[in-house]
């Protein structure tokens, strides 16, 4: 465990890509938005006129995940969660478990908290509850987890809620997975359980900023008294309804599908290429630890490809890198460079 702020939690795989490059850093979906909902968030600037309303967007993800609309928060983005978690709660002992998506803990110390860290051991990367102090009253874990793509099972997860606790569960990439199969977005019987989703990633809505929180009503009454008036554009709430309803999740699921294949077939050729990839990944990336990895991602960057760094995530280092699912013949190509490289 440590409580060092020794990386910089700012940096994001956006900052990876430029001109001419192969974007292997960001995880956004490949040619999104689709065209459907394209055509939807044009349309909507004939309603920019009124100010924004929350209430039919609210509805649909609620009813998607089973919840009441008093459970749900729409946000800017999941990043704009966790400003609002980081603001509203007073935690005794805050822990983050990584290596995960680094804005959680970079909000909670911009709002003055002390954190402290669970490094989850390397290799499988695998939740062990019992690592988790028991004083700890707030805790954030990723599931499935940025950048090591592991999928925790839900029970592990679960068995982290207590009463006097707050769990934060990050499942920006949850609808990577099959049936959503260890997702708590439908658990509201948990005590402190806050699950925070994202649609920009899925739904190619990076620069929309789109994603909600859920949980008890009291704490998302709380978050909306600190979240600035009309935090969420017109053309975002209606990507959130309409990503919310049954034919989109039916179409996010049909991705999920072909992402599987991709990803294998991105496993087998970094694994050829003398790569550690972390077992059983489970998201639309995958974690690589290859020695001299960070002068490898420079040589890449030079034959046209963005990867990701590894090392400003507490609990990697300079041999590790993220690298985004793509299509096989974008794999196929990565593959040729990176054995010009090595």
């Amino acid at each position: 465990m440590t409580g060092c702020a020794d990386v910089d939690l700012r940096h994001h795989g956006d900052t990876e890509v430029g001109p001419g490059l192969t974007d292997l850093a960001v995880n956004v979906r490949p040619d999104t938005p689709p065209r459907w909902l394209a055509d939807l968030l044009r349309e909507s600037i004939s309603e920019l006129s009124a100010y924004p309303d929350q209430r039919a967007a609210r509805a649909a993800v609620a009813a998607r995940h089973g919840r009441t609309a008093g459970e749900v928060l729409l946000t800017a983005g999941a990043a704009e969660a966790f400003v609002l978690l980081a603001r509203v709660l007073r935690p005794e002992r805050a822990v983050v478990v990584h290596p995960q998506f680094t804005e959680p803990e970079a909000a909670l110390r911009a709002a003055g908290h002390r954190v402290d860290r669970v490094l989850l051991h390397p290799g499988r990367f695998l939740l062990d509850p019992a690592a988790v102090p028991a004083d700890a009253d707030l805790v954030v874990v990723g599931n499935p987890t940025n950048p090591t793509s592991v999928l925790h099972p839900a029970e592990a997860v679960a068995a982290l809620a207590r009463p006097g606790r707050t769990l934060v569960v990050d499942e920006a990439f949850a609808d990577c997975v099959p049936g959503e199969t260890e997702s708590l977005a439908d658990r509201g019987d948990l005590p402190g359980l806050v699950v925070v989703r994202s649609l920009t990633k899925t739904w190619g809505l990076a620069g929309l900023r789109i994603g909600y929180l859920l949980a008890e009503p009291a704490l998302v009454a709380e978050l909306t008294g600190v979240q600035p008036l009309w935090a969420v554009s017109t053309p975002a709430l209606l990507a959130a309804q309409a990503c919310s309803a049954p034919h989109a999740v039916a179409e996010a699921e049909e991705w999920a599908v072909s992402l599987a294949a991709d990803r294998a077939h991105l496993v087998a050729t970094l694994a050829e290429a003398g790569a550690e990839v972390v077992p059983d990944p489970r998201a639309s990336f995958v974690c690589v630890r290859l020695p001299g990895a960070d002068k490898v991602r420079l040589a890449l960057r030079d034959r046209g490809f963005a990867l990701r760094r590894g090392d400003t995530f507490p609990g990697l280092g300079q041999d590790w890198l993220r690298i985004a699912v793509r299509d096989k013949q974008t794999t196929d190509r990565l593959a040729a460079a990176l054995a010009n490289v090595l």
